[in-house]
């Protein structure tokens, strides 16, 4: 697991580059190409868009929450609270946690590759998942953030220039000027020591302005950056999830070193369920036209 939550509580000399089980007792559970307990959510996104015509949150909602019920990972505070809200009977919309933490923005590469070809519904479903666990409204307006900043660069910008366009287009106020601004002026710093003056933890006021930091740095260079994000330590699974998902979208598939992709447990499974959204998209595809054509006769 090269990325993940609290793997050290300080930054660490040299560099692991490639996936080894978890030397703290948060994951302690999870071997050597598993999940946190972030991605182990982003699969069950992946799971409930790959089947459907459409995203569901009442099914992502009832998938989620069985998910949890044996789960034996770490369980966050703000999986407790969705949870608990739920018991309560409320439903997606209004069970999620006030929590600030980057991780609800950072499962939406599901979202992002199902509607890679339509902004509205890119964006509105990306809100949508990220409320469900974190009903705090500035981790869904990040949720948006980082989906148009991706359009943008899956349309040819280089992620540092997405960033700036979509502060000046649509997040022209703070906190957003602040922390975008403050990542993008430390790139020039080392990323160990820039992430430590930030803070390691998982709330967005640190861990926002780090990922900025890691995707103007090493735009041009996946792999460098999430090692030197791992190694950085803290809350390291959020934020490399933003970034290998944006630096992803700019190098392309690629850029991913092959044993990262081989020592991946979910590698097959998530192949194929990315295969199931382009199959599905291609059918959709196909009844529309055969609509439009017979409406046309």
């Amino acid at each position: 697991m090269l990325a993940d939550r609290k793997l050290w509580t300080k930054p660490l000399a040299g560099s692991v580059r490639h996936f080894v089980k978890p030397f703290i007792s948060y994951h302690s559970t999870k071997n050597r190409g598993e999940f946190t307990h972030y991605g182990d959510q982003m699969l069950v996104l992946l799971k409930s868009v790959s089947p459907a015509s459409d995203f569901d949150i009442n099914h992502f909602a009832e998938s989620w929450k069985e998910f949890f019920k044996d789960y034996t990972g770490y369980i966050d505070q703000a999986t407790k609270a969705t949870l608990e809200n739920f018991s309560e009977g409320k439903g997606p919309g209004d069970a999620g946690s006030t929590s600030s933490d980057l991780s609800g923005a950072s499962r939406i590469a599901p979202l992002i590759y199902r509607y890679r070809e339509d902004l509205g519904k890119m964006v509105r479903y990306s809100r949508a998942q990220t409320a469900m666990t974190h009903n705090n409204p500035y981790i869904v307006e990040l949720s948006e953030f980082i989906a148009r900043v991706i359009w943008k660069v899956l349309r040819g910008s280089t992620p540092s220039a997405a960033l700036k366009e979509v502060l000046e287009e649509n997040f022209k106020r703070e906190p957003f000027t602040e922390r975008v601004t403050d990542g993008m002026d430390s790139a020039d710093m080392d990323t160990r020591k820039a992430i430590s003056d930030f803070g390691q933890m998982c709330e967005v006021e640190a861990a926002f302005p780090s990922t900025v930091h890691l995707i103007a740095k090493y735009e041009n260079d996946l792999k460098t950056a999430l090692v030197e994000n791992a190694m950085a330590g803290g809350d390291s699974a959020a934020r490399g999830m933003i970034t290998g998902l944006i630096l992803g979208a700019h190098l392309g598939y690629d850029a991913i070193p092959g044993n990262w992709l081989s020592d991946l447990k979910y590698y097959q499974e998530i192949t194929q369920l990315l295969e199931n959204i382009d199959r599905g998209k291609k059918l959709n595809s196909e009844k529309t036209s055969e609509v439009l054509e017979t409406s046309e006769v």
